[in-house]
């Protein structure tokens, strides 16, 4: 996020007249949030969807879509404090208003602001931020696709959205967090988004293990042009993951949208030549794969580097995350279904790095440090592994995490919802 440039911004959420509402950054954020919302309803939902079985197709579309209604409900009783209001350099205090934060005084024409976003009225902060804690658990579920049971799955997202992916946002993006006060950048959410997501992904693959059948039978995708249709909406929505993460129209904002677009372009095309240099043929997979790697990658970065530096991060996001989604898969044994973690959490620790290489200071006022922005990798992977791993624990010993074989081998579709696709 970017903070107020000025000297004197407020500590925390205050009010301000009317008149100081700017309406092109309040148009430009609402239409950042409906687009960053459209990445996860329907974008990730058909990106997923695509790569699974036809028999878990709407089980997968269900399970994104019940993620966005329970985060957004979770997010504005305590999410949303916990994550925003200064409290200490761990976590939020509870002091966020819940409806009276958002209040309108007609009487005094004013409104309430975030310190982070002061020429927007704070609703409009509040709602930019939950699109982005939606689609936060949302991406985990590619990990354990096809075999975790729904009940679990609400249980598992709903905690997870408060006790790890509110914290970690605090510690980066809130000015008195921990990890903000030693310099660590993450302009849109390379850490408390991808990494956050892709370690918790890669913990929750291990621990429900493989799927029945799984490096043995066939588990071919059941319609890859859902998959291209739903990163298409991804890398669309992304300009307002990272555009709107300016929090103003301005020069950044625009400068973060062309630099998205470059990483992920260069990104598409590394994975696909690598992939046609190993496999001897290049995919719409791989295309589209790749696209969200560079995504993924240039997402922390976005707004401290030139287009110079988005190519770069570009290029070895697409070779490093087929990497991680092939070589590295195979190492760890995970089956990860959908390659959270090798896209996800690979694609945002290679972004989060060469942001300390490449940041440049008169874009976004900031010197990079390597060193600072692997402390906050490191931070985030066993803060998100091991508190991930704590409530995969405790949500088995309440409801079992796993579906059983019949039901499994029968699809999600069908035992957990009683639907399925002729």
């Amino acid at each position: 996020m970017a903070f107020p440039a000025w000297a004197d911004a407020p500590a925390r959420p205050t009010r301000v007249p009317m008149t100081a509402i700017s309406a092109g950054d309040t148009a430009w954020m609402i239409t950042a949030t409906v687009l960053v919302l459209l990445m996860t309803i329907p974008g990730l939902g058909l990106f997923y969807a695509g790569m699974v079985r036809k028999k878990n197709i709407l089980a997968t579309l269900a399970q994104t879509f019940a993620v966005c209604a329970l985060v957004s409900l979770l997010w504005m009783m305590v999410g949303y404090s916990l994550a925003f209001m200064p409290g200490s350099g761990w976590l939020g205090d509870l002091s966020a208003r819940w409806l009276d934060a958002l209040y309108l005084s007609k009487a005094h024409a004013e409104v309430s602001v975030h310190h982070l976003a002061t020429t927007i009225p704070e609703s409009v902060f509040v709602m930019f931020q939950l699109s982005f804690a939606i689609i936060t658990p949302a991406l985990i579920a590619g990990a354990f696709a096809e075999r975790m049971k729904f009940s679990a799955l609400l249980a598992f997202m709903g905690l997870w959205s408060l006790l790890v992916y509110a914290p970690v946002a605090h510690w980066v993006w809130e000015p008195t967090g921990w990890l903000a006060q030693r310099g660590v950048l993450d302009f849109a959410g390379g850490t408390v988004v991808h990494i956050n997501a892709g370690a918790a992904g890669l913990v929750a693959a291990l621990m429900l293990g493989p799927r029945v059948g799984f490096g043995r039978e066939a588990m071919i995708p059941a319609n890859l042009s859902y998959t291209m249709i739903g990163a298409s909406l991804l890398w669309v929505g992304w300009m307002g993951f990272n555009g709107g993460s300016a929090a103003a129209a301005d020069g950044r904002a625009g400068l973060a949208m062309l630099v998205t677009q470059l990483a992920a372009s260069a990104a598409a095309l590394s994975w696909l030549f690598a992939e046609w240099l190993l496999r001897g043929k290049p995919t719409l997979l791989g295309l589209c794969s790749g696209a969200v790697a560079g995504l993924v990658a240039i997402t922390p970065a976005s707004g401290f580097v030139d287009p110079g530096g988005a190519l770069i991060i570009g290029g070895a996001a697409g070779i490093g995350c087929l990497w991680g989604a092939t070589q590295l898969k195979r190492l760890i044994g995970a089956d990860d279904s959908l390659d959270v973690f090798g896209v996800h959490g690979i694609g945002g620790i290679i972004g989060a790095l060469l942001t300390g290489v490449l940041a440049v200071p008169a874009i976004g006022g900031s010197v990079g440090s390597v060193a600072a922005q692997a402390i906050g990798v490191v931070a985030t992977l066993l803060y998100s592994g091991i508190v991930s791993a704590l409530i995969l624990w405790l949500v088995n010993l309440l409801f079992g995490l796993r579906v059983n074989a019949h039901d499994e081998r029968e699809g999600l579709d069908l035992s957990q919802h009683g639907e399925r696709l002729e």
